[in-house]
């Protein structure tokens, strides 16, 4: 266990005894059509689980909107959900931040758990308490932050993911890396992508991966200072997602954030001095497991306009997390135009693109 997060050597049996033991009135369970029918078999003889009514969205983060908000709010209030009912998110990231939002809100407060269905939220929307959905085109737009009573992490779950998924959790242990130590992130950078998955080895390194997100989210919880580390690739790695999305070419959020963190490495080389070889050697990493995110500079004043809307920004300045070396992190950095526009260009011409 880190803090409230569990590294689950036996789900059913930690999650019976921990929802056994904890006072509520109500167990509600909320999924997607595609955790629904992988996932929640996996669960439902748990005795805590098996009558709770359940909550079931569409899949896909282009289903992290209003409505599906109102739908989850219409259901806990149909079933009598109460300030003592507890939301249980099974899923991945678009759960958990939806789930956690729906219940930040509804009564003006219920507490939830999340159970992290993929790699991307096991490492990273499922912990931290961040909860959002988006709005207006725009990537989380609004949300809050609602800490969960407990994660509880299992890695058999990512035996039902494909190959992009995994990458795409893979690129929030990459920026975990980074932003962490040199050792660390030579362990990130070890891991073959393109074999079948060691899942004793992922567990190990989705728990390290893991404990480096919640050592800074408890130095900083409400993104005052430290915790804005956890952003690097994602000025840049939002846009592109949100560019994704109303070019109706849906992109997984790892992906764009793949993306983000060569741009925002380049911009990370020319402001604070990162050393080339080590941009080099993430870019070979990157090109050798990743797809290339598509655009072209048609695409820039989108994208720089996109990354006006960050909720990083102060004052309308473009706000950076960029980093001076591996751990050496450097917050509230801005860069003007003409290098932002750089750094999309070093990224297509690493790519071929």
């Amino acid at each position: 266990m880190m803090n409230n997060t569990f590294i689950c050597k036996d789900l059913k049996a930690e999650l019976q005894e921990y929802l056994s033991s904890l006072p509520h009135d109500k167990l509600f369970v909320l999924t997607d059509t595609n955790t629904q029918q992988k996932c929640l078999p996996l669960l439902q003889d748990i005795p805590a689980i098996r009558n709770a009514p359940l909550i079931t969205v569409p899949s896909g983060d282009t289903h992290k909107e209003l409505e599906q908000l109102s739908f989850i709010w219409s259901h806990l209030s149909r079933e009598g959900a109460s300030r003592d009912s507890v939301l249980l998110n099974l899923g991945g990231g678009m759960i958990t931040d939806m789930g956690g939002f729906a219940a930040a809100v509804f009564k003006r407060g219920i507490r939830t758990i999340n159970v992290p269905t993929t790699l991307m939220a096991s490492v990273d929307a499922a912990i931290g308490g961040k909860t959002a959905v988006n709005f207006n085109g725009l990537k989380n737009e609004i949300g809050s932050f609602h800490p969960p009573l407990a994660v509880f992490i299992d890695c058999g779950f990512l035996r039902t993911l494909d190959k992009d998924n995994i990458l795409s959790g893979y690129a929030e242990m990459i920026k975990h890396g980074l932003i962490s130590s040199p050792q660390t992130y030579a362990s990130v950078l070890a891991l073959d992508l393109n074999s079948p998955p060691d899942y004793t080895t992922l567990n190990q390194m989705v728990a390290c991966s893991v404990a480096v997100k919640e050592r800074i989210v408890k130095e900083d919880p409400k993104e005052k200072g430290i915790r804005k580390a956890l952003n690097f690739g994602h000025t840049v790695g939002h846009a592109l997602e949100s560019l994704s999305f109303i070019k109706h070419t849906p992109l997984l959020h790892g992906h764009a954030v793949a993306a983000g963190i060569i741009c925002e490495l380049y911009l990370s080389h020319k402001l604070c001095a990162f050393p080339m070889p080590e941009l080099s050697r993430t870019v070979h990493y990157i090109k050798t497991h990743y797809s290339p995110t598509l655009f072209t500079c048609n695409d820039y004043d989108t994208l720089c306009e996109l990354m006006t809307h960050d909720k990083k920004n102060e004052g309308g300045t473009i706000n950076f997390t960029l980093l001076a070396g591996i751990g050496d992190v450097r917050i509230n950095q801005t860069a003007d135009r003409e290098k932002i526009l750089d750094s999309l260009d070093f990224y297509r011409e690493s790519f071929g693109i």
